[in-house]
């Protein structure tokens, strides 16, 4: 007899829940679902024709226009693509620096901030504003490309790593989680022998696992797009990083075009804005494919490492 009446009442309350949600409550919910899926729409449809127009033919590239599906579908434009070989020694690079600058970088982060969220750790006030000053003010170009030569890293790959191993910004982001662990946590592995790195490593570390998925992917893809370092530290063009054969792809096409081996005098202009479009979704594909895996710590990560400071 007890179930038949608490399926009663459980209809009772979603009849009295759908009686209280208003005309008015309802057309907003529908405006939200509505705005969102077209700012999303407007956001995705970019790159959606940019992965369009690649798959198309160059006579329907050359046409323009709004690109909503493959238009005569041909992949002969990535096979001209993968033709060139700095395609590869880009993505070689590439992976090697983000791999390595990532995890290194969100290594010495964590340890950078466990020890300023501690206010045993003398002088620990000038710190934190040393690390805030850099956020304002920074030497500029010059002293860092100086900087780089007088340490004997020009024209290597670790120039694009150690400058921007450690970011104030994911320092502080970190250091505000690390305030959010209660003390009695460090206090209890002191009492059975537990040092500082022991602490550090075997309980701070495996409680961090979402704001350092978080700082590991806001590194990755800091790696991952830097063309700039490469261009005033790599004169090795072997050597340089994906986004740097991007962009001397896209500025200078013909040249792109003719070590993808396409012949320029034969072929029109709409080879070069199909190579481009090409060579954009090669860069681009592979960092979207890594962000799925850690979407689900980010916005754990930033809201847990933002709200107490």
């Amino acid at each position: 007899m007890a179930k038949p009446t608490i399926d009663i009442a459980a209809g009772e309350i979603q009849r009295e829940n759908r009686i209280k949600t208003s005309v008015g409550e309802k057309c907003f919910t529908v405006f939200n679902y509505t705005f969102f899926t077209l700012l999303c729409l407007i956001m995705l449809y970019p790159f959606w024709h940019v992965l369009m127009q690649s798959l198309s033919s160059t006579e329907q590239a050359l046409r323009g226009g709004i690109f909503l599906y493959p238009k005569d579908f041909s992949i002969g434009t990535y096979q001209s693509v993968f033709k060139n070989p700095q395609i590869y020694n880009g993505f070689a690079t590439t992976i090697f620096v983000t791999a390595i600058g990532s995890t290194l970088g969100t290594l010495l982060t964590a340890m950078t901030a466990y020890p300023l969220s501690k206010s045993r750790l003398r002088g620990s006030k000038i710190i934190m504003f040393l690390v805030l000053f850099t956020m304002i003010f920074s030497a500029g170009m010059i002293p860092n490309y100086l900087l780089i030569r007088s340490l004997g890293l020009y024209d290597s790959r670790w120039a694009l790593i150690l400058p921007g191993m450690v970011s104030a910004y994911n320092c502080i982001l970190m250091k505000n989680f690390f305030l959010s662990i209660p003390e009695a946590l460090e206090e209890s592995a002191r009492i059975d022998g537990a040092n500082d790195m022991r602490i550090f490593f075997s309980i701070i570390l495996p409680l961090s696992k979402a704001t350092i998925a978080t700082i590991m992917l806001f590194n990755a893809v800091m790696y991952w797009n830097d063309y700039f370092s490469a261009v005033l530290y790599i004169r090795d063009v072997d050597k340089w990083p994906l986004q740097t054969v991007l962009r001397q792809m896209l500025t200078n096409t013909q040249q792109a075009m003719q070590q993808a081996g396409v012949n320029v005098r034969q072929q029109s202009d709409a080879n070069a804005v199909t190579i481009k479009a090409a060579s954009i979704v090669v860069a681009t594909v592979p960092i979207l494919i890594v962000y799925p895996f850690v979407q689900k710590h980010f916005v754990k990560g930033v809201m847990i490492g933002g709200v107490k400071g």
